[in-house]
C-alpha cells in the first residue's frame, strides 16, 4: 500500500511541537518519514511567519534543499487558493516554480476556482499530478477535466467530523469514481477525528492512505506521537496486523 505523509499542512507548533516549519525541519521530518516507511512526501512550505506559500523562491529553496540531502525522496506540494490572493497569482507562481527546483507531484483541489487549468499546468511544467475532491460535490468538475486520466492518483478528503459519515463518503465517491472509468489508485485520508477510520478502511478496501501532522495530532491509541514519523510507523502496524 503507498503511504504518503502529510508532514505539516498548516498545523501550528501550538498544535504539536514537532510540526516542521522551517526547510531544515521540513527536510528533516521528510527523511525521517521515508526511513519509517512512508513512500512519498506531501509537504507545505511556510513563510518565516507560518503562513503556507507557493512561491516560486520557497518552492525552489525547498526543492533544492531536500534533493542536496536525499535526492530519492519523492516530493511534492499544493497549489491551494488558500496560499494565494487568486486563481490568478496560483498560476503565476506555478509558472514561475524553477525548472531546475520543481516538485515530483502537485496537488489540486477540485472544489476550488479554476483547478482543471492549475492541473493542466502541473502536467505543461511536467509534475505528477494528484487530484482531490473534498465532496461529491466536486465530482463533476474532476470527471470533466481534460487531465482525468494523468492522475497519478485521486485523493478522497471528506471534510465531514463525524467517523462512520466520513467512511463512508471515501467509498460511496470511490465507487462513482471507478463506475466514471477512473482507473487511477484511490487514496483515502481524514482530519482529526477522521484520520485512523478513513486510514483503517483505506487499509481494507485496498487503497492508499496518508499519514502525518497535516492530517492528525495523535496516534490510534489516542497518545500523542513524537514525530511523523511515529504515526507513518502507526499506519505500518495497522496494515502488517
Amino acid at each position: 500500500m503507498l503511504l504518503k505523509a502529510a508532514i505539516n499542512g498548516g498545523r501550528s507548533t501550538e498544535e504539536h511541537p514537532a510540526v516542521p516549519h522551517t526547510t531544515e525541519q521540513i527536510v528533516a521530518a521528510s527523511q525521517a518519514a521515508v526511513a519509517a516507511g512512508a513512500d512519498v512526501i506531501h509537504a507545505h512550505v511556510l513563510t518565516e511567519s507560518g503562513a503556507q506559500t507557493i512561491h516560486p523562491d520557497a518552492v525552489g529553496e525547498w526543492v533544492r534543499a531536500t534533493r542536496a540531502a536525499d535526492p530519492t525522496i519523492v516530493i511534492g506540494t499544493t497549489t491551494g487558493l488558500w496560499t494565494v490572493t487568486s486563481h490568478a497569482e496560483r498560476m503565476a507562481h506555478i509558472s514561475a516554480w524553477p525548472a531546475d527546483a520543481l516538485p515530483d507531484f502537485a496537488s489540486v483541489a477540485f472544489c476550488e476556482e479554476g483547478a482543471g487549468e492549475a492541473a493542466e499546468l502541473v502536467i505543461e511544467r511536467g509534475m505528477i499530478l494528484e487530484s482531490a475532491v473534498w465532496s461529491m460535490a466536486d465530482v463533476p468538475a474532476l470527471l470533466a477535466s481534460s487531465t482525468l486520466h494523468q492522475n497519478v492518483r485521486v485523493l478522497i478528503e471528506p471534510e465531514t467530523e463525524d467517523p462512520v459519515a466520513a467512511v463512508e463518503q471515501c467509498r460511496e465517491i470511490a465507487a462513482v469514481l471507478r463506475e466514471a472509468g477512473v482507473t487511477a489508485p484511490i487514496l483515502y485520508h481524514g482530519y482529526d477525528e477522521t484520520v485512523w477510520p478513513v486510514v483503517r478502511a483505506a487499509i481494507e478496501d485496498g487503497c492508499e492512505t496518508r499519514i502525518g501532522f497535516e492530517d492528525g495530532v495523535l496516534l490510534p491509541d489516542g497518545a500523542a506521537p513524537i514525530d511523523n514519523a511515529a504515526l507513518v510507523r502507526a499506519v505500518r502496524d495497522l496494515e502488517a496486523h
